[in-house]
């Protein structure tokens, strides 16, 4: 496996993500969503990142699942329970690929009338884009090559990696 993107690289961004969004919050306060399993180490990081700019978080979560091993089997299966009705929330993830699942679950919230949804990714993949999806907030954009570490899985795999590898 090669290292695409350093555990430096990734605080750093991580750091200016929350700062922008710390910027755009209306409200001083966000209810943040993020997809496990992917997105947890992400979104830890950047809600810490978040305090430090004086936003007020809470917190959800959202289990989605569309890959089996390293292909998107074309199906989103996700369990969601939470309500975001009069909130400012930010959907958290760690990568954007066909853009399916998170376009699916902002469409499911956005029946809950917040007041506004963003979407962060650490990772932005827009050359697999099969639906009309873009992130407010991105990370990185890479090209189109299987990832693992910070978060991210291959069959459950790689998870605890500081930085992002390509599995070849």
């Amino acid at each position: 496996m090669k290292v695409l993107i350093t555990e430096k690289q990734i605080k750093k961004r991580v750091s200016e993500l929350a700062e922008t969004i710390a910027r755009e919050c209306i409200s001083g306060h966000l209810h943040a969503i993020f997809v496990l399993k992917g997105a947890f180490i992400f979104c830890a990081d950047l809600l810490r990142a978040l305090s430090k700019n004086d936003v007020d978080v809470t917190v959800d979560y959202t289990i989605a699942k569309s890959y089996v091993g390293t292909e998107s089997s074309g199906e989103v299966k996700f369990s969601m329970n939470v309500d975001v009705g009069g909130k400012e929330v930010l959907l958290v993830e760690d990568i954007i690929d066909t853009g399916r699942t998170i376009k699916r679950l902002k469409e499911e919230l956005m029946k809950q009338d917040a007041n506004s949804i963003k979407v962060a990714c650490l990772l932005d993949k827009p050359s697999r884009r099969e639906v009309d999806m873009k992130a407010d907030y991105v990370g990185f954009e890479i090209p189109d090559k299987f990832v693992v570490g910070y978060g991210l899985d291959c069959d459950e795999k790689y998870r605890h990696f500081p930085c992002v590898k390509i599995i070849e």
